[in-house]
């Protein structure tokens, strides 16, 4: 791995990290009981593995959009869940859904990382 390409994931993964950091500590503990912060929270996990993705640059490793969509329609229901009529158990189930999506497209995107690329004969 070039070291212009380490400086640049650590920047980002500090930058992320201060994201973080920001959202824990300008929120009260009131707040992390709702299903909105824990997607918020899974939110910029997803980010921060995509982000990996685009500054490595690698062809092989595409993320799965079918489940990143799903994780954001997912994100907008707990969002907004009085025009969609949900109630406080399937906001619930909703946000188990959608940072449920983020993680397992995380873990593919995670796993792909790890494989050994294969070399053209």
């Amino acid at each position: 791995m070039p070291a212009l390409l380490k400086r640049k994931t650590v920047v980002a993964s500090g930058l992320l990290c201060c994201a973080l950091i920001l959202v824990v500590l300008f929120t009260s503990s009131a707040v992390f009981r709702s299903p909105a912060a824990v997607v918020v929270i899974g939110a910029i996990g997803a980010a921060a593995v995509l982000l990996q993705v685009r500054l490595r640059n690698d062809p092989n490793t595409r993320p799965p959009v079918l489940l990143n969509v799903l994780g954001i329609v997912f994100a907008l229901a707990v969002l907004f869940p009085t025009p969609l009529h949900l109630g406080p158990r399937l906001v619930e189930a909703v946000a188990l859904g959608s940072v449920g999506s983020f993680a397992i497209s995380s873990a593919i995107i995670l796993h792909s990382f790890r494989k050994p690329a294969t070399k053209p004969e």
